[in-house]
């Protein structure tokens, strides 16, 4: 169970918590929401220990392991599989030491130890982790170096997955995950076996993954039973209690402050007008709650093109002489609401680029309104903005002939207001950033607006407004996003992309997701079922070796039970004045006993997937 008791905390100067307390009992899913610059992320480092409390303290159960991503998978010449095995710091040093053990009392702790920790598993379900957020079994295993940094956060969240710790913290895990990868999350969330804590401005997650929230706001935490709906409906009715009950306080404090206005002067009053004056500086006044700071998005329309304002016959694209996607027949209205599904890596990048004309056709024909004006918005282009350089530097340079007051409320109109139009783009938060790119991205009023993962770096509110801004937009969209609730709410088409074709999807987004939960349900790691087809040679290797090791795991112990049988049979042992060493020697053959046992078991599982294998 998780304890916070009374915690303060600044940073220079600014308090982040005043007091503020919760418990999260052990096994519970629950989401940490709040406003940006509240002190989330904060809060994780104080749990961990990596920040020292200004008062109050954080209690968790001794010995609990704390797990998170802190930053990438270093760039080495490890492969994936084997990066991940060894995040669980505990199996690769009991693996590494079981190698060397000559102790048969240790031996036997050692065995039972990684029987206990299921290390035998460990290879299949690394490689389940892996192959749920987008690593296929070639990728794993190529090394860390061959990946971006986006690819290298992924096998950090697989690390701490795996490593299974007791208390797991995720700070906006889906940010580097495309549509496939967080729902396999979610699922994984859901099923996860010790307590998780996440951060997260995705609606869906919150809603499907998490059976709590723990909201952070005025430096104070709140714990709300249930999903992010039925707390965002809570908190509203407590919002609303709290706006009437102030109401009726500022009513009351005006009545009486109009009688000691009225009656002050008048010695016959004076008395009672004093009296309410105490009242009015004893009366403890709710505050009126704020209304939510308005995140607004505010599109140019574009005018009106004649349809189709884009088809594509018989196209082919790639990069090289590489063919990514084929036979391409599609159609584009002004009007459409395209969302594009498909795994990481099966084109839906590719597409979104052609769609956009950043990359040519190798065959085919693409045909395009003369006057379509397209929007692009990518996730890099979010780290392409010039960070020495303010907002309004941004767009003066896209509009130089503008007055200042239209490019401020340009600005405004993305919710970037006075503060931060004159702020250094490297000083922005990632959200300011995000909206910064969508304004230049939709600055000409485009007829298609392509966005791919727009919602990366934004709050919920924020999301909640681009769903309102992209519903009153009057041009096409072309969708990318792990977020199923800003697809939900905005797409009414849904498009494909795999195996080298793009085909409507027919069905809805709930049938989608179930879709892809049981074909992740339905495949299993090698090491628990056969594969259908004859295994590869580097797998029968892999078979053999794991064979041989047990064999020699055997072997050890098989000579540690001779050793220890011998000297057991020394009748001298059986003297009552020996019977303290007799006894440690007993136990001693019982653990050695036991550790045979479960080694010869391991050694006849792992003969029986090498002849399984082998009859393939």
């Amino acid at each position: 169970m998780l304890k916070i008791r009374d915690i303060s905390f600044s940073i220079e100067g600014r308090p982040l918590f005043e007091g503020a307390s919760a418990t999260i009992p052990d096994g519970h899913k629950v989401g940490l929401v709040g406003p940006n610059g509240a002190g989330k992320t904060t809060l994780f480092k104080l749990i961990r220990g990596d920040m020292v409390l200004d008062g109050g303290e954080i209690e968790l159960p001794q010995r609990a392991r704390i797990g998170g991503v802190a930053q990438e998978a270093p760039a080495s010449d490890v492969s994936l599989i084997d990066t991940v095995l060894a995040a669980d710091t505990e199996r690769a040093a009991l693996m590494a030491e079981a190698e060397v053990a000559q102790d048969p009392h240790r031996i036997a702790e050692i065995q039972t130890r990684l029987t206990d920790i299921d290390a035998w598993s460990a290879e299949g379900r690394a490689a389940s982790i892996l192959r749920g957020l987008g690593f296929d079994e070639a990728a794993q295993q190529r090394p860390c170096a061959d990946f971006s940094g986006g690819w290298r956060m992924r096998v950090a969240l697989a690390g701490v997955l795996f490593a299974r710790p007791d208390l797991l913290l995720l700070d906006e895990p889906t940010n580097y995950l495309d549509l496939e990868g967080a729902l396999w999350l979610e699922s994984y969330i859901a099923r996860y076996p010790h307590t998780v804590i996440i951060i997260s401005h995705d609606r869906g997650l919150l809603n499907r993954a998490v059976g709590g929230i723990l909201h952070l706001e005025d430096r104070q935490l709140t714990f709300y039973s249930g999903t992010y709906d039925q707390f965002a409906r809570a908190r509203a009715e407590k919002r609303a209690q709290a706006s009437a009950t102030a109401k009726k306080q500022a009513a009351r404090k005006a009545h009486l402050q109009s009688f000691v206005d009225r009656f002050r002067a008048k010695a016959s009053k004076a008395k009672q007008a004093q009296a309410r004056l105490k009242m009015i500086e004893r009366m403890d006044m709710v505050a009126a709650p704020e209304d939510a700071a308005k995140r607004v998005f505010t599109f140019p329309q574009p005018d009106g093109l004649s349809p189709p304002i884009l088809r594509l016959e018989d196209g082919a694209v790639g990069y090289g002489d590489t063919v990514v996607l084929r036979q391409l027949n599609l159609r584009i209205d002004q009007d459409d609401r395209i969302a594009l599904l498909g795994r990481n890596g099966q084109g839906k990048s590719t597409l979104s680029k052609l769609l956009a004309d950043r990359l040519g056709l190798m065959a085919g024909a693409v045909t395009r309104s003369s006057k379509l004006r397209i929007g692009y918005f990518a996730q890099h282009q979010v780290d392409e903005l010039h960070l020495d350089e303010t907002p309004i530097q941004h767009i003066a340079r896209l509009r130089p002939d503008e007055a200042p007051s239209r490019l401020r409320a340009r600005l405004a109109g993305f919710g970037l207001h006075a503060a931060q139009a004159e702020t250094e783009v490297g000083r922005l938060s990632g959200g300011q950033k995000a909206r910064l790119s969508l304004l230049l991205a939709t600055i000409d009023a485009p007829h298609m607006l392509i966005l791919d993962e727009p919602t990366n770096h934004l709050d919920i509110e924020s999301r909640e407004a681009l769903v309102e801004a992209l519903s009153a937009y009057e041009g096409a969209v072309i969708l990318v996003s792990h977020d199923m609730h800003l697809l939900g709410m905005v797409a009414d088409r849904l498009w494909l992309v795999d195996g080298g074709r793009v085909t409507p999807y027919d069905d809805d987004l709930d049938a989608y997701r179930a879709m892809l939960l049981k074909q992740e349900s339905t495949a299993k790691p090698k090491a628990e079922k056969p594969r259908p087809k004859r295994p590869g040679r580097d797998e029968l290797l892999a078979l053999r070796a794991e064979v041989r090791r047990c064999e020699e795991r055997v072997e050890k112990i098989a000579g540690m039970h001779a050793k220890v049988s011998e000297r057991m049979a020394d009748p001298a042992l059986y003297e009552d004045a020996r019977a303290a060493e007799l006894a440690e020697w007993n136990r001693k053959f019982a653990e050695i006993e036991d550790g045979l046992a479960r080694a010869e078991a391991l050694w006849m599982a792992a003969l029986e997937r090498l002849e399984m294998a082998e009859r393939g």
